[in-house]
């Protein structure tokens, strides 16, 4: 379905000047993305660009042939598929519809002549890039230091500012996939943090019931992120 020419959902959009804007969304569609639904594979060619505007994206990186990590979750706030920005053709991580919802989904080709006369897409653009390298680096690190209990809480916020909704579905065994642990302690994390009374946890359905509790058990990583996104991306409207 072709995307109208309205103020973008997407806050990368959003930020673009009318023309620059109205130009990129004259070669998108709007869809709808499905839970679970693959969008690249590491070695195969980028073919879209998706700019998720009700939906989240996870980018996955397999580590061996049993254990896989989230390291990156685009909502919002950012596109999947801007390697073509740095001219790199193929993917590098696996990419998963977290939440399901609608996305502007342009064709590589398209993007990249939008991007040679879009000086301030161009920009935009090297600005998120710079987030995102930070971002990776602090998912690193909580990996490596917190626990899953703090970490969840943390998913749970991010995944919460990306989609604007309070709940979704998600199965412990996916959780398991993108936080890169073992089913169990995501089962032992969720029933804390439902304990606390900070979430509702049933049979996949999960709902946020006490933002600011929940911000209060999330590990420090998730206020970096957000501190780093407002001072890297300045001029792109706010969450």
């Amino acid at each position: 379905m072709p995307a109208t020419l309205a103020p973008s959902a997407n806050r990368l959009l959003a930020a673009l000047p009318r023309q620059e804007h109205d130009r990129l969304l004259a070669h998108c569609d709007t869809v709808n993305l499905q839970f679970a639904e693959v969008l690249a594979e590491p070695g195969e060619p980028i073919r879209h660009v998706w700019f998720p505007t009700g939906s989240a994206i996870a980018q996955i990186r397999r580590i061996d042939a049993h254990a896989s990590l989230e390291v990156g979750l685009i909502g919002d706030e950012g596109a999947l598929g801007i390697p073509l920005a740095l001219d790199v053709t193929e993917s590098s991580l696996r990419a998963l519809v977290q939440a399901p919802g609608t996305a502007l989904r342009i064709p590589a080709s398209a993007f990249r002549r939008v991007l040679e006369e879009g000086p301030a897409l161009s920009r935009i653009l090297r600005q998120y890039i710079h987030v995102l390298m930070g971002q990776l680096a602090q998912t690193a690190g909580c990996t490596r230091f917190h626990l899953v209990e703090p970490r969840l809480a943390r998913w749970l916020l991010m995944t919460q500012d990306r989609t604007h909704s309070t709940g979704f579905h998600i199965t412990h065994e996916f959780l398991a996939q993108v936080l890169g642990v073992r089913r169990v302690g995501i089962t032992h994390a969720a029933s804390t943090l439902q304990q606390h009374q900070l979430i509702h946890y049933r049979r996949g359905d999960i709902a946020i019931v006490d933002r600011a509790g929940l911000e209060a058990a999330a590990c420090t990583c998730y206020a970096a992120d957000r501190l780093a996104y407002s001072r890297g991306m300045r001029g792109t409207p706010p969450s």
